[in-house]
């Protein structure tokens, strides 16, 4: 019993491990590692609390842990990132009057570290979530360096070396994470397509994305996700 009530927090700890090591590649702009390793960290994210629930070993420090883990794994990092983009994509004109510009990448630290806080006291957050979720922030920001690597769309490398939309795109981020938009769980508690229709067509078509797309399709699913959870609350409210 004493091994079982550990698994989760070792589990909880690895997660932080992969964030540190994140880090460490997008300080030197190895996006693609960070990128992997921060998945790696957000699977590890998931387990852990799916241990606690098996073992039934849930517990306030274990609380704690994941969201120590989770503000640098999936708040730190994707902040640290955008940073960087802003660095390597800086115009001449800003570079001389507004050094300080790439700093603004780490709102999403910010706004990381207030959702998580807030998740914490928030009753409502139980079995579904309120505001973006850090680990699908996480991916949003981190896909979009290896999109920019990989595309061969002169709109989409214009649109991603913007400082600006880079600016745009950091501030909807912070604001995302903590906006009063319900959106829907992907748990699936009962085996049956009627109560998990949404989940279902959500996951088939993020998987469509995913293989056609490739790394374009990560941040078009989470896109989808927030759509689809705005479109499914109208529907509820009818």
């Amino acid at each position: 019993m004493t091994i079982k009530k550990h698994i989760p927090n070792i589990i909880t700890l690895l997660n932080l491990f992969c964030g540190c090591i994140a880090l460490v590649f997008a300080f030197n702009q190895d996006f693609e590692m960070a990128f992997y390793f921060v998945c790696l960290g957000i699977f590890l994210d998931f387990f852990d609390g799916f241990f606690a629930r098996l073992f039934k070993v849930s517990s306030p420090l274990g609380l704690q842990l994941d969201s120590l883990a989770d503000m640098v794994t999936s708040g730190v990092v994707p902040g640290l990132v955008m940073s960087q983009m802003m660095v390597s994509h800086l115009s001449p004109v800003v570079e001389g009057y507004l050094q300080w510009f790439p700093y603004l990448g780490f709102l999403i630290t910010l706004g990381s570290c207030y959702r998580l806080a807030n998740f914490n006291i928030d009753t409502r957050q139980t079995d579904s979530f309120i505001g973006l979720p850090t680990p699908a922030n996480a991916l949003f920001i981190l896909s979009l360096p290896l999109v920019l690597k990989y595309t061969d769309s002169l709109f989409v490398i214009e649109i991603l070396t913007n400082q600006w939309v880079l600016l745009v795109i950091t501030v909807l981020s912070a604001y995302i994470l903590n906006a009063e938009i319900p959106l829907f769980s992907l748990k699936i508690k009962k085996f049956n397509f009627k109560d998990n229709a949404l989940q279902i067509v959500f996951l088939i078509c993020s998987l469509l994305l995913l293989i056609f797309l490739q790394y374009l399709g990560i941040p078009l699913v989470i896109l989808f996700y927030v759509l689809l959870s705005v479109i499914n609350n109208k529907m509820l409210k009818k």
